[in-house]
């Protein structure tokens, strides 16, 4: 179950981002992006260390998060991305979407 953390306004993403868990996940990014933006926030800000997976579902919530942010004005930053889920925005062109950190 996704979490946002509040006090540093960073959502941290599931253990396993697939199929079965992009629901949840959709609704808590996309509320949290609400959030950030009623903070003001120049970037909304995405905790990936305890995926250890990921398949096109969960990179389809994540692309879903970085358009609704760009048509905002806003950037979209990976926190502590693991090498599959960098290896995947390889493979897939998309990592030039993200600010990718640690």
């Amino acid at each position: 179950m996704p979490i946002a953390n509040s006090s540093t306004d960073i959502l941290n993403a599931p253990s396993h981002l697939v199929a079965d868990t992009r629901l949840d996940f959709r609704r808590a990014a996309l509320e949290h992006l609400e959030r950030t933006l009623q903070k003001g926030a120049t970037r909304v800000v995405v905790d990936l260390a305890p995926t250890i997976e990921i398949d096109a579902s969960g990179l389809g919530v994540l692309v879903l998060l970085q358009k609704r942010a760009r048509e905002r004005m806003i950037a979209t930053r990976l926190l502590h991305a693991p090498a599959s889920v960098k290896q995947m925005l390889a493979l897939t062109k998309l990592d030039y979407l993200f600010e990718l950190e640690g």
